[in-house]
């Protein structure tokens, strides 16, 4: 079932934020929704998540599971960067697995490491992997790969293409640079 937002309008006191969105997410699709900040970009993205209420319109398809990077990281800070992982994985993972997703994206040794004892650049990928290895229909990432440097945001960038293949994902960034190379369809937030 496709996400669907129909005529979506929110206001922030006097400010529109939103005003009159309607789109269709079509299952398997990859959208960038870009534009200036202020302009309702993250508040469109909880809409759809149902993490708040439009003031006026209706979104669909947001009954399914879905799994979201937002601009905070949201870590449990006092578990390590495996027990981190292990919260939205079905089962018992194989450490094995986790280790090497983590190493994937240039975080090998920091398996056992208390998250709070990470860069800021260490807890954005930790919390973009869980984001990934959780089971989800929909995928939502605000701004990801902010605050890393360029050769870690492009490893990081090209893991993420591989592991979103096929899926649906809903990029926020202000990076034109991004929409290009995951490429799919962009809306300009004005």
């Amino acid at each position: 079932m496709a996400l669907r937002a129909d005529n979506i309008t929110k206001k922030f006191g006097d400010s529109t934020v939103i005003n009159g969105f309607s789109h269709e997410f079509t299952d398997g699709s990859f959208t960038c929704i870009m534009g200036a900040s202020g302009c309702g970009k993250t508040t469109l993205m909880n809409i759809l998540l149902g993490v708040i209420t439009p003031d006026s319109g209706t979104v669909t398809g947001n009954t399914v599971r879905m799994s979201a990077v937002f601009q905070e990281d949201r870590l449990c800070e006092n578990l390590s960067a495996l027990s981190n992982l292990r919260l939205v994985m079905r089962g018992k993972p194989d450490r094995a697995l986790i280790e090497t997703e983590l190493a994937a994206v240039g975080l090998t040794d920091c398996a056992d490491k208390p998250v709070r004892d990470l860069s800021g650049g260490m807890k954005r990928r930790i919390a973009l992997l869980r984001a990934l290895l959780a089971e989800y229909e929909i995928l939502f990432l605000d701004e990801p790969f902010k605050g890393l440097d360029d050769a870690t945001k492009q490893t990081v960038m090209e893991y993420c293409r591989q592991k979103t293949a096929g899926r649906t994902v809903i990029l926020i960034t202000h990076d034109k640079s991004e929409a290009v190379f995951f490429g799919g369809e962009t809306i300009i937030l004005e």
